[in-house]
């Protein structure tokens, strides 16, 4: 038997490792003879602690509930950080897994490749390789180390490889064992296809929001350095009002955003809770413009066929860039609000940039094949 460690803590985590738990499932369902069985023990560190962050989302995706939920969040990056390695390094003292899986870049991600590091343990780090190439972002810092301390980086695309390459990857990590890079496509990918079947007959926000389809922008705004500079949030917020008063404008409020803002105010967009996965993508495909800092809203909007203005002055996504499906516009209103008219009408076919939405069973099948020697 493989003994599979999953460590996730925000939103993103929750959508991707539902792929990766599913496909292990289906993957020992469907294994006869002596091939080792993967186990996956999955601990949340809490660093998503609310329901509308976290709890809708283990029951909508059906998520199996987790072993462990440590209920660390709400610090700072360095006191959220620090307290998830001394606990997450008692529970993998005590679970003792081969490989300990990591996704993205929160703090969650830097946290479980730190403590199983020091403990020997491999790590397999999902969305290796991504840069925005601006280390004012925690994520990019997140992301940067948790590549060096991974024993397999696992890339969602040939770019992501690329960044890699560029640094001198894949490192020497003993005598005998060099880092493995692997591109298996996008994991968020398999839960467009998967979940995306399904949300229509499960979903009733639009009816609930009184919208027509393609007659609405969704906006997400949650990246600190939006956040938490006053110019930069009113530069996007002024765009969005005045996106607002030509189209409805609907915007689910991630908790950082809302203690900034003050939605008493006079608006003409729709704030509304954070919502779960399904009522997200129902969101997404119905948009006609999606505005955000989120990554994996930037993908989603892609993977939709939806045009994405990403309030960023970079993205790791640059593929969708390059190929003119979302564009960058930074905080400045004009620059947003010029970006938001020039892309709003733009058909999107999808060149499957991400895989073939099969990258869960490749990585289940990459742990069980890898070798370590330290």
């Amino acid at each position: 038997m493989i003994k599979i460690a999953t460590i996730i803590g925000a939103r993103p985590q929750f959508i991707k490792a539902a792929t990766v738990s599913r496909a292990i499932s289906e993957h020992n369902l469907g294994v006869s003879g002596s091939s080792p069985l993967p186990h996956e023990t999955i601990i949340h560190t809490g660093q998503h602690f609310d329901d509308n962050m976290s709890g809708v989302f283990f029951s909508e995706l059906e998520i199996p509930k987790p072993d462990y939920n440590l209920g660390i969040g709400g610090g700072s990056h360095g006191q959220n950080t620090g307290r998830m390695i001394e606990t997450i390094e008692k529970v993998l003292v005590k679970e003792n897994p081969d490989w300990v899986l990591v996704y993205g870049d929160t703090d969650s991600t830097l946290a479980g490749a730190l403590a199983a590091a020091k403990l020997n343990i491999p790590v397999a780090h999902v969305e290796a390789g991504l840069r925005s190439y601006n280390r004012i972002m925690p994520e990019e810092i997140n992301r940067i180390l948790t590549d060096q301390l991974s024993t397999i980086l696992v890339c969602p695309t040939a770019t992501a490889v690329e960044n890699l390459k560029k640094e001198g990857f894949p490192h020497k990590l003993s005598a005998n064992t060099r880092q493995l890079i692997t591109n298996v496509g996008d994991v968020m990918y398999d839960a467009a296809l998967f979940y995306g079947a399904r949300t229509e007959e499960k979903s009733r926000i639009m009816q609930s929001l009184d919208l027509a389809p393609k007659n609405f922008v969704l906006a997400t705004i949650h990246r600190a350095e939006n956040t938490d500079d006053p110019a930069r949030l009113k530069g996007i917020m002024d765009a969005l009002n005045d996106i607002g008063n030509e189209i409805p404008v609907v915007m689910p409020l991630h908790p950082r955003t809302r203690k900034k803002l003050d939605v008493s105010e006079a608006s003409p967009i729709t704030f509304i809770e954070p919502v779960g996965y399904l009522d997200m993508v129902i969101l997404e495909r119905n948009a006609k413009v999606i505005v955000t800092d989120s990554g994996g809203v930037q993908k989603e909007a892609y993977f939709h066929g939806v045009p994405c203005v990403t309030v960023r002055d970079q993205t790791e996504w640059v593929e969708l860039v390059e190929t003119g499906v979302n564009v960058l516009a930074g905080a400045d209103t004009t620059l947003i609000l010029k970006k938001y008219h020039k892309i709003e009408k733009l058909c999107i076919v999808n060149e499957k940039l991400y895989g073939n939405g099969k990258a869960a069973f490749d990585i289940i099948s990459e742990l069980q094949n890898h070798k370590i020697t330290f």
